[in-house]
């Protein structure tokens, strides 16, 4: 006879399952299943649901063939089989039958009402790089919650680097976000704190660099707006410079790597040096710069489209490829990348194109960052007012009808309607 030991009176005893191609049977299709389901279906589990009703995430799962559900209550004889057991209705009766079940055929199972009474607690997780660390705290699932929490800020902050070990030889193309040093992704950071060296633009966080070990080297990369830059041909140098000498290297990029970045001139410069290279994409500033300043670049019933344009090349020029004459023509958004400079020409072109002239349009410069301005005008003056505004790069211009819908949400918060 098997004799149970409460959770809350022993210590649990952590283990790391190894469920691919192996069944698990989560009994209940509510709220907890859908919170468990992700983990379970990345570790490879084969999973049954079985539960009378499920939530629509938990349907689209099986839906797609990524879980079975069984669209009934549970029946003595559902855990035949299964390796492990979640078991999470709202019947504490079912919930009790499951478990005796579970504990008859020695299955380890987590009861989500009461875990004392489950043979098996679920541990707050969080994932550093290929580690995984789960907190138990004795049945206290916030505190539990709170350490892991407290544990992943450390990790991604680079402060639990210290245990691990050196990162291979590469390249790691990293996009530093819109601005704001807390919008990088958090692998970015992650693989940023363990640099040997960073190769970084002026447009990228500039704060992330002051959270780098001391033995870090900083290339400054910087391509400024009509002033001095590093040629492009160099920066390909030193990335496979660096790597083939054995270090691992950052280049960390403003907005995404491949969005008007050159990114992936850099990807393919180190692939056909041989050189190993990992992308981790950034949050552009063509749309998050927007939505800070309250413009949504799409809105139902305003906008079904958006075009992202490079302000680099003025309309009419030899080597430019945007259509500018088809952009008139459009009805919904435009957003403009590096195009200060040369803000009265696109406008001209749209205009010319069938754009009207009171079109809404709004520059925003140094976009989620403390030093954020905006400047709202109709298309045919938004240059004018950007100039008389003292407005310089890095800036944002959108054009089009949802720009007052951002305008009218700013008015009404700062009226408090």
């Amino acid at each position: 006879m098997t004799r149970l030991v409460a959770a809350s009176t022993a210590p649990a005893y952590l283990a790391g399952l190894h469920l691919r191609g192996r069944p698990v049977v989560l009994v209940g299709g509510g709220s907890v299943a859908q919170r468990r389901l992700p983990l379970l279906l990345e570790a490879g589990a084969l999973v049954t649901v079985v539960s009378p009703q499920v939530t629509a995430a938990v349907e689209a799962l099986a839906t797609a063939g990524r879980v079975r559900h069984e669209a009934r209550g549970y029946r003595h004889g559902d855990l035949a089989g299964a390796w492990y057991v979640i078991v999470a209705t709202d019947d504490s009766v079912t919930n009790q039958a499951a478990s005796a079940e579970a504990e008859e055929r020695r299955i380890f199972c987590v009861r989500s009402d009461a875990g004392a009474q489950g043979s098996a607690v679920t541990p707050a997780t969080t994932r550093h790089g290929d580690a995984t660390v789960g907190v138990v705290a004795h049945g206290d699932h916030r505190r539990s919650a709170a350490l892991r929490t407290a544990l992943r800020g450390a990790m991604q902050s680079g402060l639990s680097a210290v245990g691990e070990g050196p990162m291979a030889a590469g390249v790691a193309l990293i996009g530093g976000g819109p601005g704001d040093p807390e919008l990088i992704t958090v692998r970015g950071r992650r693989l940023l704190a363990r640099a040997d060296v960073v190769i970084a633009d002026h447009l990228a966080p500039a704060e992330l660099l002051a959270e780098l070990a001391p033995g870090t080297e900083v290339v400054d990369a910087s391509k400024l707006p009509y002033g001095r830059s590093m040629q492009q041909e160099h920066i390909n140098t030193l990335l496979i410079e660096h790597a083939r000498a054995g270090r691992f290297v950052a280049r960390l990029k403003g907005g995404d790597p491949y969005l008007f970045g050159r990114g992936f001139e850099e990807l393919l410069a180190c692939a056909d040096a041989g050189v190993p290279v990992t992308v981790v994409p950034g949050i552009t500033s063509a749309f998050s710069v927007p939505s800070a300043a309250d413009v949504p670049v799409t809105h139902r019933g305003v906008a079904h489209e958006v075009v992202v344009v490079s302000g680099h090349l003025a309309p009419g020029h030899a080597d430019s490829l945007v259509d500018w004459d088809a952009l008139g023509r459009l009805s919904g958004t435009v957003v403009i990348l590096m195009g200060v400079r040369r803000l009265a020409a696109f406008a001209e072109a749209l205009i010319a194109a069938g754009r009207p002239a009171d079109t809404p349009a709004a520059i925003i410069q140094e976009g989620t960052t403390a030093h954020q301005r905006v400047v709202r005008a109709p298309l045919a003056e938004i240059a004018q007012r950007a100039e008389e505004a003292g407005v310089r790069p890095p800036a944002v211009t959108v054009i089009g009808p949802v720009v007052d819908v951002g305008a009218r949400a700013g008015e009404r918060a700062q009226s408090g309607a």
